[in-house]
């Protein structure tokens, strides 16, 4: 089961961060990641972080440089900071599971979160 937190609202150019807890057991071996999907269009891939620490994170060319993704093993958790946030950044954000080296598309996902909401207004 994955459970998020953090969402909520901001203006324009603020920061969020946003958690997901993991409640299963394995975690060391999924790769993780956030998507998100705002009113009337396609849930979206936003980032990921793979099962293997050598592997770079995976971003979206929209939030590349204004977002960060990172996992503690420890914690079964991870993380998405949120920078510089935008009106366009609006939607639900979803928490993801896969149990590929890594993901940036819906595919391969195996579990989902119940989505938190950010709202970023001008």
């Amino acid at each position: 089961q994955l459970v998020e937190s953090g969402g909520g609202l901001v203006q324009a150019g603020g920061s969020l961060r946003l958690s997901c807890e993991f409640s299963g057991r394995a975690f060391r071996t999924f790769a993780m990641g956030w998507f998100r999907q705002a009113p009337g269009k396609e849930r979206e891939f936003v980032a990921s972080v793979s099962r293997n620490p050598v592997n770079p994170p995976q971003y979206s060319h929209f939030v590349k440089g204004r977002f960060t993704i990172s996992r503690l093993n420890n914690e079964n958790t991870i993380y998405l900071q949120m920078d510089n946030l935008q009106p366009e950044d609006t939607a639900i954000y979803y928490c993801a599971l896969a149990s590929t080296d890594t993901f940036t598309t819906r595919d391969f996902i195996r579990s989902w979160g119940q989505g938190t909401q950010v709202t970023v207004s001008s």
